[in-house]
């Protein structure tokens, strides 16, 4: 029995994907019914999904570069230090909008969840693929962005797919397990906010683990899984590297990945049956 169960726990990834792919139509449309809903009754609608964002980088970028005048980090192939920032934030964006909202969707979307025949499992999904529609148009702003500083669109580019997928998995992997623990344990909400502010500067996003002052503190910095998603985006528009010349890193991560998605999937199926009745 116990055999059976890790081994059912050892395919669940693979077994959501399936089902995943089952539902992609139907994930699809709800997403996209989400994202124009969020603003109805707004005037600037969907602009408000980048103000922020944009705000946000504008005043990092004038505090560290201008204001304290931030020497560029080395080894960026002499990119300026507004792209360095804006590709690392774009995927960080992505990632905290993704899994923040995909944290309360089952409260939100509580008339979905105590119909018994929905498929609830879908519900975070389709917070992300919102999510994702928006990160598509930063992506944008970022290519502009990179060839207003001559930097052309290439081959490398391209890299872009695997490492969106990588935070769309790792997203997924947490938010299983912050939804469903959020309907039982209603703080996990607030919790995970100031998970969200206290690792934006655990992250290297505005800051290089090169300035740390000793050797050990880079190898814990790397053990953050989203490290390897910001140097990614990194590897696209300044550090020019490719996928396998990371390979310890991208075992690393994927590892990651999978125990996090397996244990998520664990706890949500182990809980639903429980949803309704908080609800």
């Amino acid at each position: 029995m116990d055999v059976r169960r890790f081994l059912r726990a050892l395919l669940s990834p693979f077994v959501f994907l399936r089902d995943l792919y089952q539902a992609r139509s139907l994930i699809v449309s709800l997403a996209i019914n989400d994202l124009k809903t969020r603003f109805v009754g707004s005037y600037l609608g969907m602009v408000w999904t980048f103000i922020q964002p944009l705000t946000i980088i504008a005043i990092y970028w004038l505090v560290f570069q201008q204001g304290f005048r931030t020497v560029t980090p080395a080894n960026t192939n002499g990119v300026p230090y507004v792209v360095w920032l804006v590709s690392g934030m774009v995927p960080w964006f992505f990632f905290t909008e993704g899994m923040t909202a995909a944290t309360n969707s089952l409260m939100e979307y509580s008339f979905l969840v105590k119909q018994m025949v929905f498929r609830v499992s879908i519900l975070p999904i389709i917070k992300i693929i919102s999510a994702f529609f928006v990160h598509l148009v930063f992506l944008g702003i970022l290519f502009v962005l990179s060839a207003m500083y001559g930097i052309a669109p290439s081959w490398i580019h391209l890299q872009l797919i695997y490492y969106s997928l990588c935070t769309f998995f790792l997203c997924t992997a947490v938010s299983y397990f912050t939804s469903a623990i959020s309907l039982f344990f209603r703080d996990m909400v607030q919790i995970v906010n100031l998970v969200v502010q206290v690792g934006f500067w655990a992250t290297p996003i505005v800051w290089s683990p090169m300035i740390l002052p000793t050797t050990w503190l880079p190898r814990v910095v790397k053990l953050n899984p989203l490290y390897y998603i910001i140097e990614g985006y990194r590897d696209c528009f300044v550090y020019q590297q490719w996928i396998y010349e990371r390979p310890t890193n991208l075992i690393y991560f994927w590892v990651v990945v999978l125990v996090l998605l397996s244990l998520g999937i664990f706890v949500f199926r182990k809980m639903r049956p429980h949803f309704a009745d908080v609800l």
